[in-house]
């Protein structure tokens, strides 16, 4: 991250397994039926570098991650979720994670859908005075979400709401999105995504 702000002395989130990625991306682009080129092309990024990605040794951003997300029809949690298990707990910062090329922003998947089930939840955590602007999610998305510290200032384009610690938002996911962070503090929040549709 290029921003060297309060959080600059923090240890960095642990990063996704590259193995987790290669796994998810290589089985959405079967399901698909799309050879490499297509979905590279579709989200802006080289054939080789997705042909990296889907031999586990690349270390995608978030903004990349997204990308191939759309360009595969999944949700961002689809190409980041863990294997399964029968219980997980992910401790305070422990969690993976995957930071923003945009701004000292960093969003720790804490659990994609099962089977059957359509929402994935994170936690993130940004620096103060970071800005950064989201591309739209899939069809259905609905955002939810839910500031722990902090104050965050987050919604549509044109109609951001400030937001103080306990208060929740919610809104389409289908839209480019601001979400623009400015207390001392660092601030938290949860973040759910539902799919309807």
């Amino acid at each position: 991250m290029a921003h060297q702000g309060a959080g600059a002395a923090r240890s960095a989130p642990p990063r996704l397994p590259p193995d987790w990625i290669a796994a998810s991306l290589k089985r959405e682009r079967a399901r698909v039926g799309l050879s490499l080129s297509e979905p590279a092309k579709r989200a802006g990024i080289a054939k080789s570098t997705l042909s990296q990605l889907e031999a586990a040794s690349g270390d995608p951003s978030m903004e990349t991650i997204w990308a191939l997300g759309v360009a595969l029809g999944v949700p961002f949690a689809a190409l980041v979720e863990p294997p399964a298990s029968t219980v997980r707990v992910i401790r305070a910062g422990k969690g993976p994670a995957v930071a923003s090329e945009q701004a000292d922003y960093v969003a720790t998947l804490l659990s994609a859908s099962p089977p059957g089930a359509r929402r994935d939840i994170y936690h993130l955590r940004a620096e103060p005075g970071g800005a950064r602007e989201s591309e739209p999610h899939i069809p259905g998305t609905v955002e939810h979400l839910i500031v722990s510290t902090g104050k965050v200032k987050a919604g549509p384009r044109g109609e951001t709401v400030e937001l103080n610690p306990g208060d929740y938002l919610t809104y389409r996911g289908t839209c480019r999105t601001r979400t623009r962070h400015w207390s001392p503090a660092s601030p938290s929040c949860s973040s759910c995504s539902t799919y309807e549709g």
